[in-house]
């Protein structure tokens, strides 16, 4: 059987295209290893009996296009958080609060920490952030622009060479004294990205930018329902289309004409594509063609809690609702990111890891059953950073991922008036409700190579000058060394994160090619 188009994988971003597709009067297969489509943007009832369904793995959404979300009709709300974060000044019972509703209680905040002088700059920043977004999103649905076209888009150098040309960590020292205040704008940069505070190779930088051209303002949104309800419309666009989606399809090769070998349970099946699109890893994609590839490395570590209540913070003035509401730092000053890298580059967990987490049940408490939220349950997710899967190497995984979640509990103890382990609560089966996920269980479940989960180094959202743009392919950035075989998941040029643009951006270079 020859399909106009295979696609390799079933995350949202294979979703997005094989809705588009199909709509377009493609004909169209999802081969997807698991049981369940969504990749890594799912939710699941993660303890046994415990009825809260959490975002597993990715959890937030900022850079899913208002185009797609329109082109494909999609059912999704995402809700808007007023208190953009809370950051615990460590050794201290203060803390800095940024309300996005209510400038004069930030202003205060600033002032509390000594910090009042700082005020100006940050408002300053963002001004300068929000006028990249403004140039740079409208473009992330369009073929890619060059550098100089991407740099006559901002149109003020002012802007572009500290953000794109120097290392953010530099322009966030130029521009800021406070080393916590410094720290919450470096935390952008640094979300699944392995590099110092100061970061030479700009990787740091990329990570920046997508993490604050979002919808052409930076906000990051809670999904409704969680994750899973973000892919179920994906999937139901797709099925809606006509798109064949298959489940327990674990692909073992692919040849670059196009024909894909997959196994469903004890059998062996063969599929033809006119064109294939990969939504697995550039890494895992390499495998199945038997082709050498580099290993990414990915540079965090995911744990999801339920607590029977939020907990008390040292800082007796801050309410655990509103701190938690938002992202909430721990360790995260600008010297204590770097110290972390510096232990982690040289083998060592940091100590104490830097981590930032958020309450989903604030915004969204539907994840809960009425019992649960009757009762005062709440979700706790924790997002470390600097604890890149070298860490890990040669390791017994159980023994790596119980001292990761150790580390990760000390840190966020060190900032509350009580342990957050007392307050979790139990399953049916009488365990605590904690789930940690490490690189290498993100490479295990979901085979993200290294577990990094932008599927590789973050790339400009741009092309550079001389880069060969002649194909439909590189023009969305989404070409592979081989004519038939296209990039659609996050390790396409603008993919990473829940944004579905490795699938657009495959589906329109497709359309394109066959016009």
């Amino acid at each position: 059987m020859t399909r106009d188009a295979v696609i390799i994988g079933g995350g949202h971003n294979a979703l997005v295209a094989a809705a588009y597709l199909a709509r377009a009067g493609r004909s169209v297969t999802v081969l997807e290893r698991l049981d369940h489509l969504g990749g890594a943007a799912v939710s699941a009832q993660v303890f046994p009996g415990v009825e809260a369904r959490l975002s597993r793995y990715s959890y937030l959404v900022s850079l899913l296009p208002e185009r797609i979300r329109n082109d494909l009709r999609l059912d999704i709300a995402l809700a808007r958080r007023r208190y953009s974060s809370y950051t615990p000044l460590p050794g201290t019972d203060r803390g800095l609060l940024v309300d996005t509703g209510d400038p004069d209680a930030t202003a205060a905040s600033f002032a509390s920490i000594g910090a009042a002088s700082e005020l100006a700059a940050w408002r300053a920043f963002g001004d300068d952030t929000a006028r990249l977004a403004e140039a740079i999103w409208p473009t992330m649905t369009d073929p890619l622009l060059t550098r100089s076209e991407a740099r006559r888009a901002v149109g003020d150098d002012r802007i572009w060479s500290p953000f794109v040309e120097a290392p953010i960590g530099q322009t966030i020292e130029h521009r800021f004294a406070d080393d916590l205040v410094r720290g919450v704008v470096l935390t952008d940069a640094l979300i699944g990205t392995f590099a110092p505070a100061v970061d030479t190779s700009l990787a740091a930088n990329r990570c920046f930018l997508y993490h604050v051209i979002g919808g052409g303002t930076g906000h990051w949104d809670v999904p409704v329902g969680g994750m899973g309800a973000v892919t179920g419309a994906l999937a139901r666009a797709a099925r809606d289309a006509g798109a064949e989606l298959v489940t327990d399809a674990d692909v073992t090769s692919v040849t670059p004409d196009g024909d894909v070998v997959y196994r469903s349970g004890d059998d062996e099946h063969r599929i033809a594509g006119r064109t294939i699109l990969s939504g697995v890893a550039p890494a895992e994609l390499a495998r199945l063609l038997g082709e050498a590839a580099p290993r990414p490395e990915g540079a965090q570590t995911k744990v999801n809690l339920l607590l029977k209540r939020l907990p008390r913070l040292r800082d007796a003035s801050a309410d655990p609702t509103t701190a938690f509401a938002g992202t909430f730092h721990v360790h995260e000053g600008f010297a204590a990111l770097d110290a972390a890298h510096a232990a982690a580059a040289a083998g060592r967990l940091p100590e104490p890891v830097p981590l930032e987490s958020y309450c989903h049940s604030l915004t969204d408490p539907g994840i809960l059953s009425p019992e649960l939220q009757a009762s005062g349950v709440h979700t706790l997710t924790v997002f470390a950073l600097q604890t890149p899967d070298r860490l890990l190497e040669g390791r017994d995984p159980d023994a790596a991922r119980a001292e990761l979640q150790a580390a990760v509990l000390r840190s966020l103890d060190s900032v509350l008036a009580e342990p957050v382990s007392e307050l979790l609560l139990t399953d049916a089966d009488g365990r605590p409700c904690i789930e940690t996920a490490t690189t290498r269980d993100l490479e295990q479940s979901l085979r993200m190579p290294g577990g990094n989960i932008f599927h590789g180094p973050l790339e400009w959202p741009f092309a550079e000058d001389d880069a060969p743009l002649g194909t439909p392919a590189e023009r969305w950035g989404v070409a592979t060394g081989h004519p038939a075989i296209l990039l659609c998941g996050s390790g396409s040029r603008r993919g990473g994160a829940v944004s579905g643009l490795g699938g657009y951006h495959a589906a329109m270079a497709v359309l394109e090619t066959s016009r």
